[in-house]
């Protein structure tokens, strides 16, 4: 009686299947070197098309566990990543569900293959890599992000705030403590009459210094300020570019002023559906810090 291999038993692959692992593999490597290389680390071909890729490669190589080795091979893309593109924890922890979930969500898709609907969307995916290799190919990168407060302050008052600019203070938000996001270290420049400038100072880093941002107001008026930006060396230009900002407040009665800063600026990471609410909501409490930094609470 001849044994015969029960339903549970690993499958060895045949020479084919080695072989198109490897030329996916390779072309995901390959993918890896363009993208650096071409200086499209910020676009979605890094954060969706490599993992897309890889994963299916990882599918094709034998083994007991895919989404096991799935997982190894994409923490070490993230962890290679970090240092070929010379970034921090920050990139990292923000890409990482990204990143798994396209590789993941490939995977699964795949081992469902015998339904043929099941692998409609990795095209889809695919398709959706290009956002951000061309300029033209980019969904809403400009972005304003928003915080109001109420503080105890006549208008008047608020102006003469305003007029002495920013300081640095502790960090309120969660969300950018946990990140450990960069906030200025020194801030020097006053008023707010066009033409006076305010320098934000950022600290150095594990990768050289943390530069500058410096503004340069351009209109004043009772109940608003507008602010553009004239210079970016500071180490957030790695995810966005200032563009300008508003100082507004109005009052609402009761010797209160409700004050609000507007933040513009442009998204540098694609794809836009998951960098740009992202981007969205840690900009929204970075307008929080600086209402914190013009001490008006």
């Amino acid at each position: 009686m001849e044994w015969e291999p029960s339903a549970d038993a690993p499958v060895r692959p045949g020479r084919a299947r080695w072989i198109l692992a490897g030329l996916v593999t390779a072309a995901g490597a390959a993918m890896f070197v363009w993208t650096v290389r071409s200086g499209r680390a910020d676009s979605a071909l890094l954060f969706v098309g490599l993992p897309v890729v890889l994963a299916l490669a990882l599918v094709l190589i034998p083994g007991r566990t895919t989404h096991g080795r799935v997982f190894q091979i994409t923490t070490a893309l993230l962890l290679v990543t970090a240092v070929a593109l010379h970034e921090g924890a920050i990139c990292v922890i923000l890409a990482a569900p990204l990143v798994y979930g396209a590789a993941h969500g490939t995977a699964a898709l795949v081992r469902l293959g015998r339904n043929p609907y099941a692998l409609v969307p990795i095209p889809l995916l695919l398709l959706s890599a290009v956002e951000g290799v061309r300029p033209d190919l980019r969904w809403h990168p400009e972005q304003t992000a928003t915080a109001a407060r109420v503080v105890a302050l006549t208008p008047d008052e608020v102006w003469q705030r305003l007029a002495r600019g920013p300081a640095p203070t502790a960090v309120r938000s969660l969300p950018l403590r946990l990140l450990g996001m960069p906030t200025p270290h020194h801030v020097t420049g006053t008023g707010l009459r066009p033409g006076d400038r305010w320098v934000f100072h950022y600290p150095h880093s594990s990768h050289g210094s943390g530069g500058q941002t410096v503004t340069e107001v351009t209109a004043a008026r009772a109940g608003r300020v507008n602010f553009i930006v004239v210079e970016d060396s500071a180490i957030t230009s790695r995810w966005l570019v200032w563009r300008h900002a508003t100082v507004s407040w109005r009052p609402v009665g009761d010797h209160r002023t409700e004050v609000t800063v507007s933040l513009s600026y442009l998204r540098r990471l694609d794809p836009s559906w998951y960098f740009g609410p992202l981007q969205q909501v840690l900009m929204a409490d970075g307008a929080g810090y600086l209402l914190d930094a013009l001490a008006l609470t």
